[in-house]
């Protein structure tokens, strides 16, 4: 159904048209690859780093996806804020997101979780970039970052609710007469909607793709879709393949074997008496969460807050101290749970480095070649500056749009709503998209504008530019019922706007 990962990975290069995005992941995670994939589409790019197959981080050259600007889109921080806090840290050379924390605009814990759902919001608007160049580039050390994504659940959400329909119903083809079944032994981690999960029992029964849509009530486009998707995670597959597998998978286990005798239950452990779990201290899991999100760019000294020349007791006590702070003990949801044990780890093998001689000589050796080298390199303010003036913006583009949208320059209008666009795929840059490319030749772009409008009233159904814009170009077409009802609706959206009035009435008196 689908290339396997190695034949995926063999090229080192191509276009998303040919290999698409979803498929690239899949492969990436399938082989636990660690490395950088740079995406090119006009002007847009980003480079999405992978550690052990996972996207850890993803550098983009859009305005909106930085993480100020994302913070501001989501009301976590105001504009002004931003502002201060971004021109601070160019001036002082500190990472904003640490910036943000220290000065007390957002806490460390609400910190990753944005991180998280920004490096989920930039991911999966690469599932619109079909017509991407793309490049694999091996990574020699492994990527500093601590926000990981679940690579199944991504490519899942992405396929369902992003990726064009053309270019699913293009790569994923077959006959009216071929079954699926769920493949045995694979989850692939994912959670699942109610809709979606109806859709996976549904697959028990070894449906075809017609007998599908009425079972869950998807129509074509939502099943297939879904397939799509779960046959590439290898959740879902053609009824042979299934039966393949099954097959492989009783084979490799043999004969049964011997029935284990059997073990007692183990008994949790109760938790220390007069020692609260510390997951509803705020200040307790904010220190976590901040120690989590450095942790993976310091080196031994730095992660175990000790001098250079320290001693073998002073270091033994930094690390027990560190080790009963962030216990994995004091924490009792999973999510905290899981980075105590993370730092715990890192902790140990950190003090376990300082304590052999030849290691802690080597990590001063770095540490005094890394000085060097930041004396020399280190990048100017004028330097960081040039660099985020790099970053497009959508609005810049839009309002030069509407700018020569007002001078009747309908083709450069077009063309800069088109770029608005290409940046941040919002509906109202979409509706004034269509609308230009109407009125740049309203004899043969009247009815792809009018699909596209309908489109964007789909997706965006209170939009009341897409309305006005769906009324001036049915009326341009002759279709007065279609113009008068958009006027309507446009009307009901802004009733201040008399315009939409004298349009009706003049409509109705036409007809």
């Amino acid at each position: 159904m689908f290339p396997t990962p190695s034949q995926v990975l063999r090229q080192r290069e191509g276009v998303l048209a040919d290999t698409p995005f979803p498929l690239l992941l899949h492969a990436l995670m399938a082989e636990e690859r660690t490395c950088t994939l740079e995406l090119k589409v006009r002007q847009r790019e980003k480079r999405i780093v992978f550690e052990d197959g996972a996207p850890v981080a993803c550098q983009s050259n859009l305005l909106h996806e930085t993480l100020g600007k994302y913070l501001v889109e989501k009301g976590k921080l105001s504009e002004t804020d931003y502002q201060k806090a971004l021109s601070e840290s160019i001036s002082a050379e500190v990472p904003l997101s640490g910036l943000l924390v220290q000065k007390g605009l957002i806490s460390p814990f609400d910190l990753y979780k944005q991180l998280q759902a920004n490096l989920a919001h930039k991911l999966l608007d690469c599932f619109r970039w079909v017509d991407a160049k793309y490049r694999l580039i091996a990574d020699v050390e492994p990527p500093d970052a601590s926000v990981r994504t679940n690579t199944g659940q991504l490519i899942l959400t992405g396929v369902a609710n992003v990726m064009p329909f053309d270019a699913v119903a293009t790569h994923f083809t077959f006959t009216d007469e071929r079954r699926f079944g769920q493949m045995p032994g694979s989850e692939a981690g994912l959670k699942l909607s109610s809709k979606d999960a109806r859709l996976f029992q549904a697959l028990r029964l070894r449906p075809t793709f017609g007998e599908l849509m009425e079972r869950t009530g998807f129509d074509t486009e939502g099943v297939l879709r879904r397939l799509y998707a779960l046959c590439l995670l290898e959740v879902a597959g053609f009824v042979e393949d299934v039966d393949a597998k099954a097959a492989r998978l009783s084979t490799g286990k043999g004969a049964a074997p011997a029935a284990p005798e059997p073990v007692a239950p183990p008994v949790a452990a109760p938790a220390p008496q007069g020692t609260p779990f510390s997951d509803e201290d705020e200040a307790a899991r904010d220190a976590l969460v901040s120690a989590f999100l450095s942790h993976r760019s310091k080196d031994p000294f730095a992660l175990l807050d000790v001098p250079e020349d320290v001693q073998p007791v002073p270091l033994r006590k930094a690390f027990l101290a560190l080790a009963d702070r962030y216990a994995p003990l004091r924490f009792h949801t999973p999510e905290l749970r899981e980075k105590a044990e993370v730092l715990l780890a890192a902790h140990a093998k950190a003090f376990g480095a300082l304590s052999d001689a030849e290691q802690n000589l080597l990590w001063r050796k770095r540490r005094a070649a890394q000085r060097e080298k930041d004396r020399g390199t280190r990048p100017t303010t004028a330097e960081q500056f040039r660099i985020r003036t790099d970053l497009l913006d959508a609005t810049t583009q839009f309002d030069e749009a509407k700018r020569r949208l007002a001078a009747r320059n309908h083709a450069g209008a077009f063309e800069y709503f088109e770029y608005a666009c290409d940046i941040d795929p919002k509906p109202l840059y979409q509706a004034y998209r269509a609308y230009a490319r109407y009125l740049m030749k309203p004899e043969a772009h009247g009815r792809l504008a009018q699909q596209e409008l309908q489109e964007v009233l789909r997706q965006e159904p209170t939009l009341e530019e897409g309305w006005a814009f769906l009324g001036e170009v049915a009326q341009g077409e002759g279709q007065w019922g279609q113009a008068e009802d958009a006027f309507r609706r446009a009307f009901k959206l802004n009733p201040k706007n008399r315009r939409y009035v004298e349009l009706i009435q003049e409509i109705v008196r036409r007809r």
